[in-house]
């Protein structure tokens, strides 16, 4: 079944992959009602600046903005933000929000996104941060004050966001504790080797990398209910002391309210390849998993650039019915800036991958890497060389072999 021009759509989820699907509706033609729900008061705005130069103070709200309002305001769209989805019947198309109100819908996209995992017993004491909405980016820019204030913070978690959250404190003037419990940070994403290189980055700046070692608690500073963190105990029996503490140890995807919906629900809302979780009902950015069928596995990329292109194709998708719309298969590309460097990964790294410098110096930090499996190429990771690392992404689109790629000169 396809969705007519003048139907009803509800988006869900008011951020990059929801807001690419209602402004791919409107441009492809579609003219009638769309909803968008969003959990959040705000107009849709930009997450990756929120570790970087929003923390930092040098990005205002005007930089962090997806869109400006009037534009978003063009688009004629239902909004409803500040509300939460709490209900979804599939076979009546209908959504349930929190307020109590119900919206019917002939096609709908869930786009819920993901939340941060909580450190178990956090308890409540101030000063501990996760880092996912704008809310959260000023409260710790407020716990930080002015340039750092000379904060010693612990970071747990050397993900790629609690990394970025790490550089940009130490460039604030705060003492940077990161503790990660894998023995080498990123070793499951980029392997071995290239966490490494990512690790050293904490290092050769002077934060305090503490790896292979797990947080056993919190500790306060012993002061009434609303008591203040004042240190980290690690497992190996250490203790970290602490002004401010963010847990960076990933999300979960946000599909609590369709539990009962029918969907198939695990790590993420199932989809097949076209996005389509049911007939009517597709699904985009972190909150999704679908089958990729150049992997012939299942996915879930958390990354904005696959955030707004899958945003974008689910809208397609939707309009084209489960029949006759496209598979999605993208090739990821996403980006981190920690420190001075820029590190950009395309493709599909794993862990056991073979890995092969082409460009550059590892020990200079400003390398490509070429990642290979059963000798095709999968991946290419590049530490401060844009330009060189942008010459390989045809190869990894096409599933070159890493003789190829060997041989290549961007």
């Amino acid at each position: 079944m396809t969705i007519e021009t003048d139907s009803t759509v509800a988006v869900v989820g008011a951020s990059l992959a929801g807001l690419r699907a209602c402004e791919t509706l409107r441009a492809d033609g579609h003219t009638g009602p769309i909803v968008l729900v969003g959990a959040e008061t705000h107009y849709p705005y930009d997450r990756p600046p929120l570790s970087k130069q929003f923390l930092a103070g040098t990005w205002g709200m005007d930089r962090v903005r997806l869109r400006e309002p009037e534009k978003i305001d063009a688009l004629g769209l239902d909004l409803r933000l500040g509300r939460l989805a709490v209900g979804l019947d599939v076979a009546g198309h209908v959504l349930e929000l929190d307020d109590g109100s119900r919206v019917g819908f002939d096609g709908a996209v869930v786009a819920t996104g993901a939340r941060p995992r909580q450190l178990p017993g956090r308890g409540e004491l101030a000063g501990v941060h996760t880092l996912r909405t704008l809310e959260d980016c000023l409260s710790l820019r407020a716990d930080l004050g002015p340039a750092g204030g000379g904060r010693r913070v612990v970071v747990v978690g050397a993900g790629f966001i609690g990394s970025e959250v790490a550089a940009t404190c130490h460039g604030l003037g705060a003492a940077v504790t990161v503790v990660e419990a894998l023995p080498v940070p990123l070793a499951g994403v980029l392997g071995h080797e290239m966490g490494a290189a990512c690790g050293a980055l904490h290092v050769e700046h002077g934060v305090d990398l503490r790896t292979g070692v797990g947080v056993a608690g919190l500790l306060g500073d012993g002061g009434p209910g609303g008591s203040r963190v004042a240190g980290v105990a690690l497992l190996d029996g250490t203790t970290v002391a602490a002004d401010v503490v963010v847990v960076g140890i990933g999300v979960v995807p946000v599909t609590d309210w369709v539990a009962d919906a029918g969907l198939d629900v695990d790590d993420g809302v199932r989809a097949d390849a076209t996005l389509h979780a049911a007939d009517d009902v597709v699904v985009a950015g972190d909150v999704a998993r679908w089958d990729d069928e150049h992997l012939g596995r299942s996915v879930r990329i958390e990354h904005w650039t696959n955030a707004a292109e899958q945003g974008a194709a689910a809208a397609r998708a939707l309009v084209a019915g489960r029949d006759r719309a496209v598979a999605y298969a993208p090739v990821p590309y996403f980006w981190s800036d920690q420190y001075d460097t820029k590190i950009q990964v395309i493709g599909h790294p794993q862990p056991d991958d073979e890995v092969v410098v082409v460009d550059g110096s590892v020990s200079d930090r400003r390398f490509v890497a070429l990642y290979g499996r059963a000798g095709k190429l999968t991946a290419a990771l590049g530490f401060s060389r844009p330009r060189q690392l942008m010459g390989y992404r045809g190869l990894v689109e096409a599933q070159a072999t890493l003789d190829e790629a060997r041989r290549h000169q961007p």
